[in-house]
């Protein structure tokens, strides 16, 4: 049986449905369809809009397994009222306490203040500080069960750092269905509750498993194991279709994909403790910078791990990220002290506050490490306030170029790997030299680019190389919005030597630079000899770079005698 509900109000201007569909016996889906969504955090430009995925349980006990997004509320609370008196609700599994699952939690406690919440220790501690008021609690770990009656009996498994700290899976015996909320998801929005057409889901999955799972590999690989004895007969995502199809094929694509991760030669740790200040928001930040590199991250919690294990993952890190902890958590400054310990001059360091409130000093600390030897990547992080998308930003460029600095040898035995004749015919390949300026909110970003061409007549449309680690990579998702400036033969040398300067984190690539706005808000460069306004429509994943193709929306020439500046190369392993 399957249920919609009426769209939300026109005022939202997004498209908002819920759909209610049986799964198995006392077994209830409510999928919340965000059809418009166009971004999911610093992650992801959506081409095709999002879900949040909850379910309702009823055997002799009743569970709720996640909420849903606070856009919602209405909407999730009319459908879940049609189906069950809220106070009856005996338990809400919580997967994970990122808001897209959690948000409504306080409105249920509000009509039922007797649910018991089930969850991760740290999922618990998390809800603590959201909710504000006390509440029932069950705190459970890998291995425990909560026996429902009709055959409903959920074994809990660990999963953290997917991509949350607090992740548990929830197995029902008596469906064969696993909940993994963000794990096997993927932003996709459509009426099909199942994975019925597998090849049109293939790139959705990817890029969603390279955004948010890829940056912990090792951990992707530590729940496969934990999950390989169930008999899984269905698994319940937090986002897109239900997984029935093609289950095995699935979990072999996360485990391929890991296992190459894993392989990695370059592997940067993070330790912070995660329940503190902004520590997890910012670790992520900097982690997809990181990640953007092909470089492996782990996200340790310093309150958590062991000082052998600590130990074992500095010798093995090339990058040490530290999230500076509470001055009165006697655990976390031991953890601390036991890094430093191990960590030697071959590494890079970066240090960020977490905005918790009583971080422990940050600049001793740098001190310390610098003393040894180790090569500070980014300058240190100071967050005093809630992160903004300013400070998501900064933390991504630190994390970029932590990854640039890691991966240099890496990039430098590629090019010397290319035969010199295939180099040199390919650098006779001459391109026009352009900058590409972009804008999102309060976000603003260039690059100096020189592998463009026109792409389309009908529609018009053209297409842009954008190297993988390079950081303006994050505002040229789909439905962003850039302009392309052609540079001028004559006088290109003075933007060519400012923008090819090396800008440090969250610093501002137009200062001293002559821009106005184009009509879609991105900076256009008053020196340059053409703009072209575009939008991006698709990306191509092209090796080590991304290939924009954008719609042309307006253009302009300054001087229709100018001629464009040209490039020419020596070799073609390089700009």
């Amino acid at each position: 049986m399957v249920a919609l509900i009426q769209s939300a109000p026109e005022k939202f201007q997004q498209r908002l449905t819920m759909q209610i569909a049986e799964l198995a016996a006392e077994t209830t889906a409510l999928r919340s369809l965000d059809w418009d969504r166009d971004r999911f955090d610093i992650e992801f430009g959506l081409r095709n809009g999002t879900t949040y995925n909850s379910f309702l349980i009823r055997g002799e006990k009743t569970a709720l397994v996640d909420t849903s997004h606070r856009k919602f509320e209405e909407l999730y609370l009319e459908a879940l009222t049609g189906l069950i008196d809220v106070s009856a609700i005996d338990y809400l599994v919580v997967s994970h306490t990122e808001p897209d699952h959690s948000a409504l939690i306080g409105d249920l406690l509000a009509i039922a203040p007797d649910i018991v919440i089930v969850g991760a220790k740290v999922a618990i501690k998390f809800l603590e500080n959201m909710v504000h008021h006390p509440f029932k609690s069950l705190i459970v770990k890998s291995g425990d069960r909560l026996d429902l009656g009709k055959g409903h009996v959920l074994e809990f498994v660990s999963a953290p750092n997917l991509h949350w700290p607090d992740t548990i899976f929830s197995y029902d015996h008596g469906t064969g269905i696993l909940y993994t909320c963000d794990v096997f998801g993927m932003h996709y929005c459509d009426d099909h509750i199942y994975d019925k057409n597998p090849q049109l889901l293939e790139a959705d999955f990817r890029y969603y498993y390279d955004c948010l799972m890829a940056p912990n590999a090792r951990s992707v690989l530590a729940a496969l194991k934990r999950i390989a004895k169930l008999d899984i007969k269905l698994i319940a995502t937090g986002h897109g279709p239900l997984l029935e199809e093609s289950i095995s094929h699935w979990l072999e694509q996360y485990k391929s994909w890991s296992e190459a991760q894993a392989k990695t030669d370059t592997l940067v740790v993070f330790f912070y403790c995660q329940d503190y200040g902004h520590s997890d928001h910012l670790a992520r930040a900097i982690a997809h910078g990181v990640n953007r590199n092909g470089v492996q991250v782990e996200l340790i919690d310093l309150q958590q791990t062991s000082p052998q294990e600590l130990r074992e993952w500095v010798e093995i890190a090339a990058g040490l990220i530290i999230g500076m902890p509470p001055q009165s958590c006697p655990i976390a400054q031991t953890a601390l002290n036991t890094v430093l310990a191990a960590a030697h001059k071959k590494q890079a360091i970066g240090l960020f506050e977490t905005g918790g409130g009583e971080d422990e000093p940050i600049y001793p600390l740098r001190n310390k490490f610098r003393s040894i030897g180790l090569t500070e990547a980014f300058p240190p992080i100071l967050v005093k306030e809630s992160p903004q998308a300013a400070t998501d930003q900064l933390c991504d460029e630190a994390g970029t170029d932590m990854g640039q600095w890691l991966t240099r040898d890496r990039t430098q035995k590629k090019i010397q790997a290319i035969d010199l004749e295939l180099e040199q015919a390919l650098g006779r390949i001459s391109t026009g030299l352009y900058l590409i300026t972009a804008k999102k909110g309060n976000l603003s970003s260039a690059m100096l680019a020189s592998w463009v061409t026109q792409a389309s007549g009908s529609p018009l449309g053209i297409a842009i190389a954008v190297a993988k680690d390079r950081a303006i990579e994050s505002l040229m998702q789909v439905t962003d919005r850039f302009v392309l400036n052609v540079l001028e033969e004559d006088n290109y040398k003075p933007l060519m030597k400012h923008f090819l300067k090396r800008f440090p984190p969250g610093g501002d690539r137009f200062a001293g630079i002559k821009t106005y706005p184009a009509s879609n808000g991105c900076p256009i460069l008053a020196d340059a000899l053409a703009y072209i306004e575009c939008e991006v429509s698709s990306r191509m994943d092209c090796g080590d770079h991304w290939v924009i193709y954008g719609l042309v929306d307006a253009g302009r020439v300054a001087d229709v005698n100018g001629l464009t500046a040209v490039h020419h190369r020596k070799l073609g392993s390089h700009y």
